[in-house]
């Protein structure tokens, strides 16, 4: 037989195989979904409950850097508002107040041998634009179908919902099998060091370790998740670090009509101008390689197929991933220059020029290493790399996503939101649950809040508001995982 016949068949032969690996794969790769038979819904009183989470929202507990700035009567009325509010709760639990504004519930188990679980909020909220807001930003309006007013997702709906889900099992005679803890921070949009923080002490001087740790982070993604048609909960297994490094480069200053070849700002400019043309390397592992496992079957051809064989398929989906912000976020540790420092007046040469550069840390990066990776890259001794007064935090460690733990939230999401699919995911921004680690090996950051794209901005932004029917949801998801975890 000729050599090129023996060429051509060695090809065929591969294509053959190549082919018949990719459809075994992508046949094997069926759905991580846990099976339900009906959706579970109590008859809970969603017009109290909202009116309840309304009278939470106007309550203005503002957070600020600076602690002249916050209104603390606020966050004491508040306490006394919820007192009010649920009165089956606060005559059946224990209550603890740390730190004056920050609170810790616990609803006692009758099984001492089993692990608590612990329930994380905060009553804070960012600031407020008045302009642009349909409703008052405070006036916790009912309307539209709708809840409006800062904290009605970010965050207070996270303490109601879970008090709304107390009051209406000790109504309905449950006793937990274990304790229940709900713990409520003061401070959390500005780091947590003075609610959450002292809370975790308390906590670990007490001894107490728990089965699971649950808080913000993730929610329901309606229509964002590109080829998954359902909507998608996504259970953050782990949040990223971040720290900001200032980079100085020192001029000799003058006048900028005899500038020399390159000025301090110059300096800084090239050194962040590398910075920039060298990102991070990609690493779809950890968190975001779980996301695509379990969302990739959800897909449909070729879609599937190609998250079925990332083996021969990777550089293509790092390629569509990381085109997009949001989705490059989760592959990598990310680069953002977002403060610059130099003369005083424009015909003044600087003679120290700054720029902060803020970086969110992909788990398997730390700080220490993007400071030293920072300062390979720039590599200019004109320019010296230099943390702030925060000194960052690492990224948390990874819970697992095979624990008893994970299959409870994933079994009660699945049962109240039959409708959705779950994985797990990495939470790009920071939450409460950082100071909390040590205490449980199970952390998970996911809150039952169906997002559509148009909704995230209004976290943090204006109009934020939470959907009634939502709401409702969100009472019947914490009945249901107190009766899973605790029944």
């Amino acid at each position: 037989m000729k050599k090129w016949v023996m060429a051509v068949l060695s090809v065929v032969l591969v294509i053959v195989i190549l082919v018949g690996v990719v459809a075994i794969k992508t046949v094997t790769f069926t759905s991580k979904q846990v099976p339900v038979s009906g959706k579970v819904a109590y008859p809970v009183d969603i017009d109290g409950a909202a009116k309840r989470l309304s009278g939470a929202v106007q309550y203005k507990t503002v957070s600020s850097q600076d602690p002249a700035e916050i209104d603390y009567e606020q966050f004491r009325q508040l306490q006394e508002y919820l007192e009010k509010a649920f009165p089956l709760l606060h005559s059946t639990l224990e209550k603890k107040v740390i730190n004056k504004y920050s609170l810790v519930y616990v609803w006692k188990g009758t099984d001492a041998q089993k692990k608590p679980i612990l329930l994380l909020a905060h009553s804070d909220v960012v600031p407020v634009e008045n302009a642009g807001w349909q409703y008052a930003p405070f006036s916790g309006t009912i309307a539209e179908g709708y809840i409006w007013g800062r904290g009605t997702l970010d965050d207070k709906q996270a303490f109601c919902g879970p008090m709304e889900a107390i009051e209406y099992l000790i109504k309905d005679g449950f006793k937990p099998s274990r304790s229940i803890y709900l713990a409520i921070g003061h401070d959390e949009e500005v780091g947590g060091n003075d609610g959450a923080a002292k809370i975790a002490e308390y906590f670990k001087a007490q001894g107490l370790q728990f089965e699971y740790i649950l808080d913000e982070g993730s929610v329901v993604a309606v229509g964002i998740v590109p080829g998954v048609p359902a909507p998608a909960a996504l259970i953050g297994t782990a949040e990223k670090g971040y720290v900001t490094l200032e980079l100085v480069a020192a001029g000799e200053g003058g006048h900028s009509s005899m500038p020399p070849r390159q000025t301090a700002v110059g300096v800084l400019a090239a050194a962040i101008d590398k910075l920039q043309n060298n990102p991070f390397p990609v690493r779809l592992s950890g968190p975001a390689g779980d996301l695509f496992a379990y969302l990739g079957p959800e897909m449909k051809f070729p879609n599937n197929m190609i998250f079925a064989n990332m083996w021969l398929f990777g550089s293509v989906v790092n390629s569509k991933l990381t085109a997009s912000p949001a989705t490059n976020a989760s592959i990598r540790t990310t680069i953002a220059p977002t403060m610059l420092e130099g003369s005083p007046k424009e015909n003044v040469l600087p003679t120290i020029a700054k720029a902060a550069i803020n970086f969110r840390i992909l788990p398997g990066d730390t700080v220490q290493s993007v400071t030293e990776r920072v300062k390979a890259v720039t590599n200019d001794p004109r320019v010296t790399v230099q943390r702030t007064a925060h000194p960052g935090v690492d990224p948390s460690p990874i819970s697992s996503k095979d624990t008893w733990s994970f299959g409870i939230v994933t079994k009660t999401i699945r049962e109240v939101m039959p409708d959705v699919v779950v994985a797990p995911s990495l939470v790009i921004a920071g939450t409460d649950c950082k100071h909390y680690v040590g205490l449980s090996p199970s952390i998970y950051r996911f809150l039952p809040l169906r997002l559509s794209r148009e909704d995230l901005p209004r976290i943090h932004g204006i109009n934020e508001r939470i959907a009634v029917d939502n709401y409702r949801e969100f009472i019947n998801y914490f009945i249901q995982l107190m009766r899973n975890s605790c029944g």
